[in-house]
């Protein structure tokens, strides 16, 4: 087995995150709305810079014809994204922003039972966010998030 960075074959990170979406102008309206900025990308992704990460919308049957699949075998695993924020009271803020920009509210902003407050929400491309407050994980200046604090 190869050895690319130290004895980890490979580096412990996500650095894009591609949904595949089936009207990729609509979808990246919706996140244009809630703010985000999109980054110059010639190869046809839609792209906003993250912090250390990049989210990419591509049309979903050119995202199965690069993998090789028929669309209706590309499943709709079962994830979230999510979104932290900085205080407890950011989350309906959110929530209400991303209704306002099309999204669903599939759960409102309320506690939760390991301390935190969050709430979901489906956006127009069909993805589900989680939007969070988490006392014990908060955020750097810069927004980066880390699982527990730094």
């Amino acid at each position: 087995m190869a050895e690319i960075a130290g004895d980890r074959v490979m580096e412990q990170r996500v650095s894009l995150i591609t949904l595949g979406v089936r009207n990729p102008a609509r979808a990246a309206t919706f996140y244009e709305t809630l703010g985000w900025q999109r980054v110059d990308s010639p190869d046809g992704v839609i792209a906003f810079d993250l912090i250390g990460q990049v989210l990419g919308l591509y049309p979903l049957e050119a995202l199965a014809d690069e993998i090789g699949l028929a669309v209706d075998t590309l499943g709709q695993g079962a994830i979230t994204l999510s979104y932290n924020c900085r205080t407890k009271s950011d989350v309906a803020e959110v929530l209400i922003a991303a209704e306002g920009a099309g999204a669903e509210v599939l759960k409102p902003a309320q506690d939760v039972f390991w301390g935190g407050h969050h709430g979901y929400f489906r956006a127009p491309d069909g993805t589900i966010w989680e939007v969070a407050h988490n006392p014990f994980s908060g955020l750097r200046d810069d927004g980066a998030f880390c699982w527990n604090g730094y």
